[in-house]
């Protein structure tokens, strides 16, 4: 999880690059859009940890064990991560 410090950064960063390239006109001040922007990340970092914690498990469910790590680990953390994308509709393709 990134630090308060850090997401805050990170939104004056986005909000700097969306105006200076004019992809956004502001109809609120920039401090309310930079609210909004660290809600957007901070939902964004909870939800990628649940699919973590939701991944692990499935593996760790497993019957014999899976080295983390391990080809085999990281081959079924990325499907298993990509179905849990899927199902709450996060998938970037």
């Amino acid at each position: 999880m990134l630090s308060d410090e850090k997401v805050t950064h990170l939104s004056h960063l986005l909000m700097r690059g969306l105006l200076a390239k004019k992809l956004v006109a502001l109809k609120a001040d920039e401090a309310a859009a930079r609210k909004v922007i660290k809600r957007v990340i901070a939902a964004e970092l909870k939800a990628g940890e649940q699919i973590d914690a939701a991944v692990r498990k499935k593996i760790e469910s497993y019957s014999r064990k899976i080295i983390e790590g391990g080809p085999e680990w990281e081959i079924l953390y990325r499907k298993f991560y990509q179905e849990e994308e899927n199902k709450r509709g996060r998938s970037k393709s």
